[in-house]
C-alpha cells in the first residue's frame, strides 16, 4: 500500500505543479510551462525573420503535430510516467544502491556557477549516450524513428519524440544526478532552460555554426544532418549525436558535416510507414516493420 500511495502521490503532486505553472502561482524563473511558450515565439520569430531555407512555409509540414508534442511529452506524459519515476527511485534505495557509492563528483562544495556547469556537462553526456543507444539498437530505434520523421525541420521538432524516449531518459537521467551527489543544483531551472533554448535553436531553420564554438555547442547546420536520409558512407548507426553540446560527437569521432546545406533530403529510408497522426505514432514502435 506504501508503494502504490507513493506512486499515487507522486502523479498528484505533479499534476498539482504543472497547474500551479499554468496559474501563475510558480515563479517565473521556475515556470517551466511559460518559459517554454516564450522560447518557442522567441526562436519561431527568428525562423520567420532568419530563415535558412527561404521557401519554408510559416506553419511548416507537421508543425501544429510538432507543437502538440511539445506540451504531450513536456507536461501531460511526465505527470504520467512520474509515479513509476518514483517507483524507479524507490527499488534502487530498497536494493542498497548507496547514494555515497554513485557519487564521483561531489558539487555542494563548488560555487553555484560550477555546480550548474557540471550539471549541465554531466547531464548532457548522459543523453548523448541515451541518444547512440536510440540508434544502435533495433528495438530501441523504432521508437526514435518518430523524432527521425521530420521532413522539414522547425524549432517545434526538438519535442517530437516517442513517449517510450521518456521511460529510458528519466531514469538515465538520475543516475547522472546521482552521480554529482543526488541532487540538483539550487538554479537548475538555469540548465533547463538553456537546454530548450539550444535544442530548439538546433531543430529551427536558422544557419548558425557558432564559429570555433561550433565544436563545443551543437548547431542547426551540424544537427540537420543528424536528421539526414541518406547517411554518409560508414554511418549507418547515424552522425553528430549531441544534444546541447557537440563536443562529444569531435571527442569519440561521430561528427559529419559534409557539407553546408539547408535543402538535404530529411527522414530515414522507410519513413513513409510512419503514420502521420499522433495516435498513429503512439503505438508505433511496438511491432517490427519490414
Amino acid at each position: 500500500m506504501n508503494v502504490l500511495n507513493a506512486f499515487v502521490n507522486e502523479i498528484k503532486g505533479s499534476f498539482d505543479w504543472t497547474l500551479k505553472m499554468i496559474t501563475f502561482e510558480v515563479p517565473w524563473y521556475q515556470n517551466y510551462f511559460y518559459g517554454l511558450i516564450a522560447i518557442s515565439f522567441v526562436v519561431w520569430a527568428l525562423e520567420l525573420a532568419f530563415p535558412w531555407r527561404k521557401n519554408q512555409k510559416m506553419f511548416r509540414k507537421d508543425f501544429w503535430l510538432d507543437g502538440f508534442y511539445m506540451f504531450f511529452n513536456f507536461f501531460i506524459f511526465s505527470i504520467a510516467i512520474s509515479g513509476f519515476y518514483k517507483l524507479f527511485q524507490m527499488g534502487a534505495e530498497s536494493a542498497g544502491v548507496s547514494m555515497d557509492a554513485l557519487t564521483l563528483i561531489k558539487t555542494g562544495a563548488m560555487p553555484m556557477w560550477a555546480q550548474l556547469l557540471v550539471f549541465f556537462i554531466i547531464l548532457d553526456f548522459v543523453q548523448w549516450v541515451t541518444h547512440v543507444a536510440l540508434h544502435r539498437w533495433e528495438f530501441l530505434w523504432r521508437f526514435h524513428q518518430v523524432h527521425h520523421s521530420v521532413e522539414e525541420m522547425g524549432f517545434a521538432a526538438h519535442l517530437r519524440y516517442h513517449w517510450m524516449e521518456n521511460i529510458l531518459y528519466k531514469p538515465l537521467k538520475t543516475l547522472g544526478v546521482m552521480v554529482i551527489g543526488g541532487f540538483e543544483p539550487e538554479q537548475a531551472y538555469i540548465v533547463h532552460f538553456a537546454a530548450v533554448a539550444i535544442g530548439h535553436l538546433n531543430h529551427a531553420n536558422i544557419h548558425i555554426t557558432w564559429g570555433p564554438l561550433k565544436y563545443v555547442f551543437n548547431n542547426p547546420v551540424m544537427h540537420l544532418w543528424h536528421h539526414v536520409y541518406d547517411l554518409p558512407e560508414g554511418r549507418r548507426y547515424g552522425i553528430n549525436f549531441g544534444i546541447s553540446l557537440s563536443l562529444w560527437d569531435y571527442l569519440f569521432g561521430t561528427a559529419s558535416i559534409p557539407k553546408d546545406d539547408a535543402h538535404i533530403k530529411l527522414g530515414y529510408p522507410g519513413v513513409e510507414k510512419m503514420p502521420q497522426t499522433f495516435w498513429g505514432q503512439l503505438v508505433y514502435g511496438f511491432r517490427k516493420t519490414d
